[in-house]
């Protein structure tokens, strides 16, 4: 009886600590403006997933008509997207054993009238992938998913940045 009663017991006091302490969940960030224009390349990655989770708030409308920039209340500028890899080891024998991954990003947001309130920021991310000849074609899919996954670290990085602008 004492042991249920300190099973049950126990969840109930570790909810109350965590209320206490100002845990709480994520939430959609709130934005001081409500329309934004992602000035990005059509074909970019990175520009898609961005503009995607902007507007999944449901708070913020995501422009992307370039006739419409008068209409938006800030620009979302992405200056530079690059994907880079280099050899970050040699085996002995001269042969690859490990690459460095590294996605850069630089962006800007201003307001249409040129008013800057994020200057040019630079965002990097980089992972190592070790590498074998004998496994290339799931190395080339670890890559990928590498890539895919420092693309996702790099647009949360740039939406919190964007959710701190406290004035227009």
């Amino acid at each position: 009886m004492l042991r249920r009663t300190l099973l049950l017991s126990v969840p109930a006091i570790s909810a109350v600590g965590l209320s206490a302490c100002g845990f709480a969940l994520r939430q959609a960030p709130n934005y001081p403006f409500t329309t934004i224009f992602v000035r990005v390349a059509e074909a970019s990655a990175l520009g898609n997933e961005l503009k995607r989770n902007l507007a999944a708030g449901g708070k913020l409308e995501v422009v992307t008509e370039p006739k419409r920039l008068d209409s938006v209340e800030v620009v979302l500028e992405i200056l530079s997207d690059q994907r880079e890899k280099s050899v970050a080891s040699l085996t002995s024998a001269g042969q690859v054993r490990e690459f460095q991954l590294r996605v850069r990003v630089k962006f800007r947001l201003r307001t249409p009238q040129g008013k800057e309130l994020i200057p040019d920021v630079e965002l990097l991310q980089q992972r190592d992938i070790s590498y074998t000849e004998t496994q290339a074609l799931s190395k080339e899919a670890e890559e990928q998913l590498l890539y895919r996954n420092m693309q996702t670290d790099i647009v949360q990085q740039i939406m919190r940045r964007i959710a701190s602008v406290q004035e227009l």
